[in-house]
């Protein structure tokens, strides 16, 4: 029997991935960085997550569940594992396991998550992470979801836009708790010499999806070049450089560096090293890991007005917002930051106090408050009765 106070216990708690663990992306870092401070505290956790590549994993908490497939989502390419033979291996991880509570992200998705809530019974926290407010299609099978979502003891969302995509498409709610980073890395990182150029803008991210706004961007360099003729663009991030560079002016490619996937040691050193950070994305977004690490690394911000980074950044008071996919809007917000250094710091300096909030020491312990409201009724994770009707079609051992 589980003490009802989680703080005061040493766990084992199981969490699941529903994206491919060996994908970059801000739902699979926010788990490993949060199995790995529990793992810190002295509790055992244990990821099942889709791996494309066994060999190369590098997580020995991480149990591989299979190669996931992409499908369509949320305006990019999620690479999900679902069907009879992941069900088959979610069922021994979970009869293997022995937990006392699963923590499952993403439970509305068909993915390993969804499956793990299908087949388990006992204390679960389900962690929303989706922002698609109008997006019929990601949750169009939430019918079928309501039944499964209800096992859950708790429910997180990541932000106010995750929670409201909850209460509108599967009508529950969740308890608000924000990603978390670890607020020293990007605090104490130091900057790298040759990525320090006068009027430095950065970007970070997978710059070939539209939502990730690159294009805004680079379509507001004539004019940024126009008034600030020195300034650069590192973009660091997956992604086809040479197909980017066609759309951009020949006389302004020089302009452009692009730096391919970084270490987090290295996106910590890219924060501090540029002057202006700009996000542009478009939609999509439920939070904006990217700009809490900016944040933590005393850098000014520059974001699209899109509500996820409205609200993080409190309308304006932690970075500046220009209207969202408006190149000129941008331009015009950079210009004034770039050309005005203590209206630029000012702003970084207000933007850094904010940041501490997002330490893992603080929302590690918020989750931590879930799993103790979730354990109160004792109890350990194991598998449901395959009596049950909705459970049927996972039962099947694949052969």
């Amino acid at each position: 029997m589980i003490s009802n106070s989680a703080k005061n216990s040493v766990l084992r708690i199981g969490m699941v991935s529903p994206y491919g663990w060996d994908t970059p992306g801000g739902v699979q870092a926010h788990i490993r960085d949060l199995a790995k401070y529990y793992i810190d505290q002295g509790h055992y956790v244990s990821v099942l997550a889709p791996v494309s590549n066994e060999t190369l994993l590098v997580d020995d908490f991480v149990v591989p569940a299979g190669r996931p497939i992409s499908i369509p989502y949320n305006g990019a390419v999620a690479r999900v594992l679902f069907g009879p033979v992941a069900a088959s291996r979610v069922r021994q991880w979970i009869s293997q396991g022995n937990f006392d509570l699963l923590h499952l992200h993403e439970p509305a998705i068909p993915s390993l998550s969804l499956l793990a809530c299908w087949l388990g019974e006992g204390p679960m926290v389900g962690t929303f992470h989706a922002a698609a407010p109008k997006q019929k299609v990601a949750f169009a099978i939430s019918p079928l979801l309501e039944p499964v979502i209800e096992k859950l003891s708790a429910r997180i969302a990541v932000s106010e836009v995750a929670r409201e995509t909850l209460k509108i498409h599967l009508e529950t709610d969740a308890v608000v708790i924000p990603n978390g980073i670890d607020v020293n890395l990007f605090r104490k990182a130091l900057p790298k010499e040759e990525w320090q150029h006068p009027n430095t803008i950065g970007f970070i991210g997978r710059f070939e999806e539209p939502r990730k706004g690159l294009q805004i961007l680079l379509d507001a360099l004539p004019i940024i070049t126009r008034f600030i003729p020195d300034a650069k663009i590192l973009i660091a991030g997956p992604g086809d450089s040479a197909e980017t560079l066609k759309s951009v002016n020949a006389q302004l490619r020089n302009k452009l560096v692009f730096l391919g996937r970084v270490s987090e040691a290295d996106k910590a050193s890219l924060l501090k090293s540029v002057d202006l950070y700009v996000a542009p994305n478009t939609g999509g977004e439920s939070f904006g890991i990217i700009l809490t690490e900016a944040l933590a690394s005393e850098t000014a911000i520059v974001a699209s007005d899109i509500p996820a980074f409205r609200h993080l950044l409190n309308g304006g008071e932690y970075g500046a917002l220009f209207e969202s996919e408006s190149a000129t809007e941008l331009a015009k917000v950079i210009i004034d930051l770039l050309r005005d250094e203590i209206k630029r710091k000012d702003l970084a300096n207000i933007g850094f106090q904010s940041a501490e909030r997002f330490d893992w020491s603080q929302v590690a312990e918020q989750i931590m408050d879930v799993y103790s409201m979730a354990l109160t009724g004792g109890g350990k994770v194991g598998l449901i009765s395959e009596s049950r009707s909705w459970n049927r079609l996972f039962t099947r051992e694949s052969s």
